[in-house]
């Protein structure tokens, strides 16, 4: 190797590389490397020498970046210098990890022939290689490499052309925890049951990705989009594929699944397949979920409600970090699946309900659940890497232990009169198999390596012949020394010494004196066979001593495979109880997650909302969970409870809106956010941060709350502000809760303030959701006198010697004024321009109470006389026009003829 930086000008691709020219003119190395880099072109190949993984040509320029080492050089090919850098092997995943983070694949390739083998063929033979995985962002299994709290999804989607809309469905797969998900999706909604998942990885048929209709799709997705063969992709194939995997003969037992879902479905097989290569996880059987069952909540919502992630990103300062008590990874994991996918349910939702109350109602079964759940390890990745092949000793000291805490649940568990979800959990958890547990227990030691070719992890008394083999290997002086006694006293000879050199081995040596004992008689000569003759002394061997020696010289090689066999039996038990173990550890997370969420209603003060499939929507003491807790960490201060109402009222059908005024800092985002936030945590079934909470269903749930831009895609903030205030108005339902916040201010005055306007009128009269309506624009406040589900309600404020005070209570009412220049002068603008503010804002008000825009309302139609316009003109029917038009066909029209129709259809337009 040569330490010398090389910077290259010209990198030959992968393409060049495997040309007829550049493999003959390449060492039957580097030959052996084109070939299996041509085969893997989309990866980093990651070639193993010895306890180093080389990386060569542009690959090697890509990793020294990335991971910040030297690069290097190894000779020339096609009269170029070959860059190389490279990884040990020992510490491979911490170098995988960061070269996941920033999108690259990676292909790992071993040597699959013991180099001996290959010397056969010629000294100057090429050991065997191949790649033996593909390691990509959703398919890792190692430890270092993923969140224990987070899941790891690999999802796929597809696409059936046919009918009026295509078909789509979405597929997502965990190996590390085997868990296998299915749901069907629209165009629509795609982006958004996407993000639901948050996969790692997205696989798409190469048709989809290059469909100008899926490139908003992409633009969020990034990198984590890959392209995929259409081919893995046919649902013709699909239920084969499916059904291969699983080795049964038809999927009619595993439930019914539409064409789309089982194309999504075989994909993400086919995907794990490949990357996999010859090894194969333990999924689950697929689990078809209804898009319906689960709260729709669009991305833009996801992002600006910061459930599990805030805007920059970051983890600290989510509702899934205010809201988490749990004390396992899967429990973790779980509680963030729930949080990210709330339910429309109100059944399912009060039986979750149900279990976290039985839990508060018994603190102290709930303090012993925690304590037993404490000592559960991840269960379910350790089984995913003994499947894989990649587990360890640890693995299976994972999976005992895990049988061992369960055992330990399920006691505490049954002295208690459990039903609903701890029930179910309960039974899972019973169905465990006891003589898994006992298996393990009886062979694997209490101190277990990380790697098994370490060996030791098998236990004193487990196995006679191990521990022969081990004795030999750690205690052959002892051994040895043993023997050598056994032959003096037999030949009386106390001289005798077993002794050994790189010639002979062991060796018995005596003086020539008393060589006579060990070579007269027949049962002397029969026994020691002499070796050697030296001035003064003889050397001796017998059979026990050789076979002694053979022994010793294997013993450590020989206990080694003795320990990987009892391995190799460990793994097969444990992989053969692979279901029961997921449906177990499945239960155990979800007593954790119930415990966890009675531990937060405890500890917070929350209350059991109730949840029903009315249009209710009464909070009283609401409070934001997240600032909540901030403010208790960081002051004394308490946070200022408010209410929420925007149920029905006066016989009305619908839920209200409110329409909320009041200054900048005065706590509308604040109060905007955490009745979404309580509306979220309610239908994922847990407890709610107010005094009481009564909530009917809500079946999408939209948030307009804050200001960005999208560059990238030339959308200016107030482009993103319109564009994400459309997809409100146009799928908002009666059943719907809406919060926006200051629709409008992105633009000039008037029209913002008209854009506003429209938009409260249509969600009171069009969408008849259940709604609030922050904004500046005080002029809107007087549409509460025409629209009857319409309340004001205000940011209440105190002024104090020309100071003013925040009071961030909710009450009745519109605000008189913003206090925005108090606000600017608060935040430290210059003394001259909050003067020079002052003076244009008296003129402003001077003029606007003159001609005031408000008065405007008396003018304008209200929204709903546009709305019944609009369905009238529908109900009507095509017109006779209409009709003609649709009659038609240009294509088969002589100009003459169109010309004639046309004439046809301007006269019978002038009758009308």
């Amino acid at each position: 190797m040569n330490d010398q930086i090389v910077r290259p000008n010209d990198i030959l691709t992968t393409a060049e590389l495997a040309s007829e020219a550049s493999r003959a003119s390449a060492t039957p190395m580097m030959e052996q490397y084109i070939e299996i880099k041509a085969n893997n072109p989309e990866s980093m190949l990651f070639y193993r020498m010895g306890d180093f993984y080389e990386l060569f040509f542009q690959d090697a320029l890509d990793a020294s970046r990335a991971l910040g080492i030297t690069l290097t050089k190894r000779g020339q090919h096609l009269g170029q210098d070959i860059p190389m850098c490279g990884v040990p092997v020992h510490a491979a995943d911490d170098y995988l990890q960061k070269l996941i983070a920033v999108g690259f694949r990676v292909a790992v390739c071993e040597q699959v022939e013991d180099p001996a083998e290959a010397k056969k063929r010629g000294s100057k033979s090429v050991v065997k290689r191949d790649v033996v995985r593909l390691v990509t962002p959703g398919t890792l299994t190692e430890e270092k490499l993923l969140s224990p709290s987070d899941s790891n999804y690999l999802m796929a989607v597809s696409r059936i052309r046919g009918g009026s809309e295509p078909a789509m469905a979405l597929a997502w797969i965990d190996i590390s925890t085997g868990v296998f998900r299915l749901s069907e999706t629209a165009q629509s909604k795609l982006l958004a049951d996407i993000l639901r998942v948050e996969p790692r990885e997205v696989i798409v048929p190469d048709t989809l990705f290059h469909d100008p209709e899926f490139r908003p799709v992409l633009d969020v997705l990034g990198r984590a989009a890959v392209p995929q063969p259409a081919v893995l992709f046919d649902s013709a194939t699909a239920e084969g594929r499916i059904s291969r995997y699983f080795g049964v003969g038809t999927l009619d037992g595993f439930g019914a699944f539409s064409r789309a879902e089982l194309a999504a479905a075989s994909a993400a097989i086919a995907y794990v397949e490949k990357t996999q290569i010859a090894e194969r996880p333990a999924l689950g059987l697929p689990e078809r979920e209804s898009s319906a069952s689960t709260l729709f909540i669009d991305p833009a919502t996801r992002a600006n409600l910061e459930l599990v992630r805030t805007l920059s990103g970051e983890r600290g300062g989510t509702l899934l970090r205010a809201i988490d008590r749990t004390v396992t990874s899967g429990g973790g994991r779980l509680l963030a699946e729930r949080l990210m996918s709330p339910l429309t349910g109100s059944d399912e939702i009060n039986t979750r309900l149900d279990a976290i109350s039985a839990l508060v109602e018994r603190p102290s079964f709930g303090s012993d659940l925690r304590d037993a759940l404490k000592m559960l390890p991840d269960m379910p990745r350790a089984l995913s890497r003994l499947a894989l092949g990649r587990g360890g000793p640890r693995d299976l000291g994972a999976i005992l232990q895990g049988l061992r805490s369960a055992s330990a649940v399920a006691r505490l568990m049954a002295a208690e009169d459990l039903d609903g979800e701890l029930a179910k959990a309960r039974a899972d958890i019973d169905a465990l198999p006891t003589t898994l547990s006992a298996e393990l227990a009886a062979k694997l030691d209490e101190e277990l390596p990380l790697l098994k070719r370490d060996g030791g992890f098998i236990r004193e008394g487990a196995n006679g012949e191990l521990d022969e083999m081990r004795a030999l290997r750690d205690q052959s002086r002892k051994v040895i020394a043993g023997l050598q006694l056994q032959y003096a006293e037999e030949t009386g000879v106390k001289s005798l010494k077993i002794k050994h050199n790189n010639v002979l081995g062991y060796f018995i040596e005596v003086t020539a004196g008393n060589a006579a004992a060990l070579t007269e008689g027949d049962e002397a000569k029969s026994r020691f066979i002499h070796r050697q003759t030296m001035a003064g002394a003889m050397r001796f061997t017998t059979t026990p001593l050789s076979e002694l020696e053979t022994k010793i010289a294997n013993a450590a090689d020989r206990a080694l495979a003795i320990e990987l066999a009892a391995f190799d039996e460990l793994t097969a038990a444990v992989v053969a109880e692979a279901e029961a173990i997921k449906r177990a550890a499945r239960a155990l997370a979800v007593a954790d997650v119930i415990s966890g969420l009675a531990v937060l209603a405890e500890e917070q003060a929350y209350c059991r909302p109730v949840i029903d499939q009315s249009k209710m929507f009464a909070i009283v003491g609401g409070r934001h969970p997240v600032v909540e807790q901030a403010l208790r960490r960081q002051s004394a201060n308490a946070f200022v409870a408010n209410s929420c109402d925007l149920s029905p009222v006066d016989g009305a059908a619908d839920g209200a809106i409110w329409l909320l005024t009041g200054p900048n800092m005065g706590g509308k985002s604040t109060f905007l956010r955490q009745n979404a936030l309580i509306a979220i945590l309610a239908q994922m079934g847990s407890y709610v941060p107010a005094e009481s909470a009564h909530i009917g269903i809500v079946d999408r749930l939209f948030s307009r709350v804050g200001a960005s831009d999208d560059l990238a895609r030339g959308r200016s903030t107030f482009m993103v502000e319109m564009v994400e205030t459309a997809a409100i108005l146009n799928q908002a339902t009666d059943r719907s809760l809406v919060i926006l916040d200051e629709i409008g201010r992105g633009t000039a005055t008037f029209d913002g303030l008209s854009i506003a306007w429209a938009a409260v009128e249509h969600l009171h009269e069009a969408n008849r959701c259940r709604g609030l309506f922050a904004t500046h624009f005080h002029e809107l406040t007087v549409l509460s006198e025409k629209l009857q589900r319409l309340s004001n309600a205000t940011m209440r404020v105190k002024e104090w010697d020309g100071e003013v005070i925040f009071l961030h209570e909710v009450g009745p009412g519109a605000a008189d004024r913003s206090y925005g220049i108090q606000v600017a002068r608060l935040a430290g603008l210059p003394s001259s321009v909050v003067a020079r503010a002052r003076d244009v804002l008296a003129k402003l008000e001077d003029a606007d109470r003159k001609n005031p825009a408000s008065q405007l309302i008396d003018d304008l139609p209200l929204f709903q006389v546009a709305v019944r316009r609009e369905e009238a003109m529908r109900s009507a029917g095509p017109s006779k026009v209409e009709e003609a038009l649709k009659a038609l066909s240009p294509d088969d029209m002589t100009p003459r003829e169109a010309l004639e129709a046309l004439y046809a259809l301007k006269k019978e337009v002038g009758k009308s």
